[in-house]
């Protein structure tokens, strides 16, 4: 199959053409987002391959099925930015990879955790200057404190292990328990996390009830100087809001490896011109927030499982038979 790879970075290319033994696609890469504009580049394209920036509505999915694009392989595990009515509404079937290495999104938030605990991020910055001062970088103790997880998929499960094994209590609000949970995770009402973790990290998906979880009357149930970590989706979290609670203090720590207009951002090299949203430049200037740019997945590990896995979905599409992850409407 021809196949358009759309948000291409040079790991994309070196991952997925490894993944293609036997050149048996022929892959076509392409650095530009996959937006109404540069939907046309993917005419004559039998699929076509997106990361989680790029824009699938309604519009652009009319453009690739008049192109002739009849397959979209996400290579990722969130689909909320694909208009699946229109691409069911359009016979295009749209795929993605369920899970990669949940361990590397696990491991990214614990090391979130611990940077933003003990400040080595501003030590850093400080030892490189001669400055040996400690004022500043007073961190706590994890052994005896309450980390609530929201979200016990793989990811959750991973983090509340590794949480455990600091000698941390762990309490967990999910609509759907998991079976997989181990006998240390206690499910507790969403109110009764909030009241009593001192560190809550986001790993549930994006769904109409999860869009701004974090809002202001979630954060006025929080410990004061809670420290919140996401790693899952960005609208889960009302950025204006936590912005609030940071210069209140109700907020002690914030790391971020998600935000909810990242579109923009993420992904590509600003470091030339000017940053335009005001929101997230605001977040930047408060000493206690961390964010990376949605990296949380960027191991050799999660690349190569998303890249096999990519292009097995497309094998399983071409020959009509094989496991194939697709997702559709409700």
């Amino acid at each position: 199959m021809r196949i358009a790879v759309f948000s291409a970075k040079p790991y994309d290319r070196t991952f997925l053409t490894r993944a293609n033994s036997g050149q048996r696609h022929h892959l076509s890469f392409f650095e530009a987002r996959l937006t109404e504009d540069t939907a046309t580049l993917a005419n004559g394209f039998d699929a076509i391959c997106a990361f989680v920036n790029d824009c699938l509505d309604a519009a652009v999915l009319e453009q690739l099925h008049n192109g002739g694009t009849r397959l979209v392989a996400l290579r990722s595990a969130g689909f909320n930015h694909v208009d699946l009515a229109a691409a069911d509404r359009l016979g295009i079937t749209v795929v993605r990879v369920p899970a990669y290495s949940p361990h590397a999104v696990a491991e990214h938030a614990v090391a979130l955790v611990l940077s933003l605990n003990r400040m080595t991020y501003r030590a850093y910055k400080r030892v490189r200057e001669g400055n040996f001062a400690l004022d500043g970088l007073l961190g706590f103790d994890l052994h005896g404190k309450t980390v609530g997880i929201i979200g016990t998929g793989h990811i959750g499960l991973i983090f509340a292990d590794i949480m455990h094994g600091f000698g941390c209590r762990v309490v967990a609000s999910d609509p759907f328990p998991s079976p997989d949970a181990k006998s240390f995770v206690e499910y507790v009402p969403l109110a009764t996390l909030f009241a009593s973790a001192d560190i809550i990290s986001l790993h549930c998906p994006l769904t109409p009830e999860t869009h701004h979880l974090i809002d202001a009357d979630a954060i006025a149930q929080m410990k004061e100087g809670v420290m919140l970590i996401n790693t899952g989706r960005g609208r889960v979290v009302d950025t204006q809001v936590v912005i609030a609670g940071l210069k209140s203090g109700k907020i002690g720590r914030l790391g971020l490896d998600v935000y909810e207009e990242e579109e923009q951002l993420f992904f590509e090299d600003l470091s030339q011109g000017v940053i335009n949203d005001d929101q997230f430049m605001r977040l930047t200037t408060f000493h206690n927030v961390l964010i990376t740019g949605h990296q949380a997945f960027f191991t050799a590990e999660a690349l190569t499982n998303i890249a096999e896995t990519t292009l097995a979905n497309i094998d399983a599409f071409e020959r009509g038979s094989g496991t194939l992850h697709r997702v559709t409407t409700p």
